[in-house]
């Protein structure tokens, strides 16, 4: 375990230069003092670990010091290879360079490593669009990435569901998300979302940007859509559900509607049970809520169940007329 924590510290501080004993204390799950140790081991065994005092501190390798780190386990060669998204790499434009790059890796592993990460590479593929939709491959996409990389602005004409609007923003991350490519960028309103796909027509500047200090584009995106799946369910409804419509739940309810589902225990003698979860409006919670048809019955709130009636009502109005075809004798 040390042997491996030495291991992790030392291409931590060689990938990231100057780095603070409390941040290696928090990747490597250890306390402060097991960290000032293991610097002593490293400068022990020779590693020229420096020291810089005061509040902007930490510990650094000399300047220009460089080690060949090759101990790379048969796990961690295989895993490797799972980045190799090539889907995503050639909407980026990125596909040749991923090619030789993994060209290159391939060629240095040792024998033994080389057979496990082809092995990988051959038996797991990611498809990371939903069923029956095809993945967005916005025509745009390298030019945002690019302005993204380089930290330039980008002057826009957007597309939203209400109207095309001018924006300028300062792209701060690409996310790949149900196989659709959102940018996040910085506006005078704030950060905001938009998907790439949307854009149509996009000018990068010359002018270059600051990313705001402190920003992490996994911890935004994971917030932001927390929030968007909270302001799309602000409702609770309460349903009984046969054995059938629960079966269901995961087809025709989205992940954070079933995760804040609540049951409530035990079911009745035909096996239906009664469960509350978060729903959309009113006329949204409706149209959700009738694919589960005559298998589920809405108890609260009362407007969504008269709601409900109303609907099944005019379709009922639509659909119980029958036309008999004529009879011949």
């Amino acid at each position: 375990m040390r042997a491996s924590r030495l291991l992790s510290i030392l291409t931590t501080l060689q990938a990231r230069g100057l780095t603070t004993a409390e941040a290696l204390a928090e990747e490597c799950g250890v306390s402060l003092r097991t960290i000032y140790r293991d610097i002593d081991a490293l400068s022990s065994a020779g590693i020229p670990v420096l020291s810089e005092r005061g509040a902007e501190g930490g510990y650094r390798l000399l300047n220009g010091y460089r080690t060949q780190l090759n101990g790379l386990s048969e796990k961690e060669a295989e895993a490797l290879f799972l980045t190799g998204l090539s889907g995503p790499a050639a909407d980026l434009g990125l596909h040749a360079v991923l090619v030789a790059a993994e060209k290159k890796l391939m060629s240095a592993l040792p024998a033994p490593l080389r057979a496990g990460a082809e092995k990988m590479r051959a038996r797991f593929h990611l498809d990371a669009p939903a069923w029956f939709r095809e993945a967005e491959r916005p025509k745009l996409l390298p030019l945002v990435a690019s302005a993204v990389w380089e930290q330039r602005r980008i002057r826009m004409r957007y597309r939203s569901w209400r109207s095309e609007k001018q924006r300028v923003i300062d792209p701060l991350g690409l996310v790949l998300k149900g196989g659709a490519w959102y940018v996040v960028g910085q506006t005078e309103e704030g950060l905001r979302t938009y998907r790439v796909a949307r854009i149509l027509k996009l000018d990068v500047l010359e002018k270059r940007f600051e990313r705001p200090e402190g920003f992490e584009l996994e911890a935004y995106w994971r917030a932001s859509t927390k929030r968007l799946e909270e302001e799309l369910h602000p409702n609770q409804a309460t349903v009984r559900l046969s054995p059938w419509a629960l079966s269901m739940l995961e087809t025709f309810t989205s992940p954070f509607a079933r995760a804040a589902a609540r049951m409530e225990p035990g079911a009745d003698s035909e096996g239906w049970c009664t469960v509350t979860l978060p729903v959309g409006s009113l006329r949204e919670a409706c149209a959700r809520l009738l694919c589960f048809g005559g298998e589920l019955e809405v108890l609260e709130p009362a407007e969504l169940r008269r709601k409900m009636a109303e609907v099944a009502a005019r379709m009922h109005e639509t659909y119980g007329r029958v036309t008999e075809s004529p009879v011949e004798d």
